[in-house]
């Protein structure tokens, strides 16, 4: 019987996930726009042997603020778009996957797909699509919307979207193009399905100008964990990130997905769960906890308030009192879990305004770990084996030095303890996920 492994995945925004990253005296405040950095990111993570790095991304400044004062305060305002920065990524690496954020409320089936099969192409079958319904006003604002579509619309267009993209990734069988030049033929006409698909938010009808993938379809990866979300997931997902703090809710989640996966008729082993996990490493406990309490002081009060705003959904947290809990919250057209968890972590630790928004400076809700390497490496197999989790998505507090930290540190303790590869075993990232090739429907 193989062994199961442990899934890593590099969360890699530019200056780190720290909301405080950028002041930090080791951060590289211009990387964003420096493809020279990332690709010194992505070394260290394919070194390690990650199995793949994840760029989040948003159509539209996505952070909360007031003024144009307050906004330059944040760290994180400009960035690559991500597949173009993968795209160049692609060709000075050779293993580790390569997955970016993509939009399904601000964008189109074929531009989506055609995108997501060239860099399947330009990688060797190491693409992966995390996909979005994108989440705030501020996007919104750029597509010549007011506000942005309510969830349940959002959710039903992103089903749509995922059909007509998988039809499109199906235009052509495996091995179409014969390039016959004798009879003048440069595909098997027997091997083309035009994709014809008429449906509430689109009209389509194709063929792809994209050969099918070299991984059939680019692996999907999703990461929302609402009730819709998680449907979504059981319907399309091969990858789930999620953000859980404690075990029993991590395994509560992954036993949940699995069995939505087997009510959707597909296999419960056909998508990993992989939380997000931040994460300080120091040679001890006290030089971790020195670490973390750096990039604490450097928090300035109006981005603290202004990050809790948008984990709030369209909540503006700079209307409370900031010595006072967390009061009632609004349903949101944002992010309806991470609204759900940030009151949860309110409430389950008596937190006032001022204290949550310094607990989530890091971490924005996910699991947060600060410790030693063999500490850390304690608590992620322990969620691992317990069934909590496939892998984690990781998350260095600052770039590059936090992810360096985690694979000279904690990577070789995984290995030790035989959680972790010591080599790839393929060359796609579904040959590093153990995800199986999808048939042509």
């Amino acid at each position: 019987m193989t062994q199961r492994l442990m899934k890593l995945g590099a969360f890699i925004p530019a200056p780190g996930h720290h909301v405080a990253a950028w002041r930090h005296p080791d951060a590289v405040p211009h990387g964003s726009l420096d493809f020279n950095y990332y690709l010194d990111i992505v070394k260290i993570a394919e070194n390690a042997l990650f199995d793949m790095i994840f760029l989040s991304d948003g159509v539209g400044i996505r952070t909360n603020y007031r003024d144009e004062d307050e906004l330059s305060r944040w760290g994180r305002v400009v960035q690559f778009e991500p597949l173009t920065l993968l795209s160049a990524l692609a060709v000075h690496t050779n293993h580790i996957g390569l997955t970016a954020t993509a939009s399904t409320t601000y964008n189109e089936p074929f531009h989506i797909a055609r995108k997501f099969a060239s860099l399947d192409f330009l990688s060797n079958g190491r693409a992966g699509w995390n996909v979005v319904t994108s989440v705030t006003d501020l996007e919104a604002w750029n597509f010549n919307l007011d506000h942005q579509p309510d969830h349940p619309t959002r959710y039903r267009r992103a089903h749509e979207f995922m059909e007509v993209a998988r039809q499109l990734w199906d235009s052509f069988d495996d091995g179409a193009f014969i390039a016959d030049k004798v009879a003048g033929r440069m595909f098997d006409p027997e091997k083309l399905r035009i994709p014809k698909f008429r449906g509430e938010f689109f009209k389509i009808r194709g063929p792809l100008n994209v050969a099918r993938p070299p991984q059939g379809y680019p692996v999907i990866v999703q990461a929302g964990s609402s009730d819709d979300g998680q449907s979504f997931a059981a319907r399309w997902a091969e990858v789930i990130f999620t953000a859980q703090q404690r075990l029993d809710q991590a395994k509560a989640f992954r036993d949940g997905i699995r069995h939505r996966l087997t009510d959707a008729g597909r296999d419960p082993d056909g998508a990993v769960v992989m939380p997000g996990v931040f994460v300080v490493v120091g040679q001890n406990q006290s030089e971790a906890d020195d670490r973390y309490g750096a990039l604490q002081d450097l928090i300035d009060p109006a981005v603290g308030l202004g990050l809790l705003s948008g984990l709030l959904g369209d909540v503006d947290a700079a209307d409370f009192p900031l010595d006072e809990p967390l009061p009632p919250l609004p349903e949101t057209q944002g992010s309806k879990s991470r609204q759900a968890l940030m009151y949860e972590e309110a409430r389950r630790g008596n937190l006032t305004v001022r204290q949550l928004y310094m607990s989530v400076a890091g971490g924005r809700g996910h699991w947060s770990l600060i410790g030693s390497a063999s500490m850390i490496a304690d608590q992620l197999q322990e969620w691992f084996e317990s069934g909590g989790a496939d892998g984690f998505n990781i998350m260095p507090a600052v770039l590059p030095n936090s992810l360096c930290d985690f694979a000279k540190l904690v990577v070789p303790e995984l290995q030790k303890r035989g959680l972790f590869r010591l080599a790839y075993s393929g060359p796609t990232l579904r040959d590093h996920l153990g995800l199986t090739r999808p048939a042509r429907h």
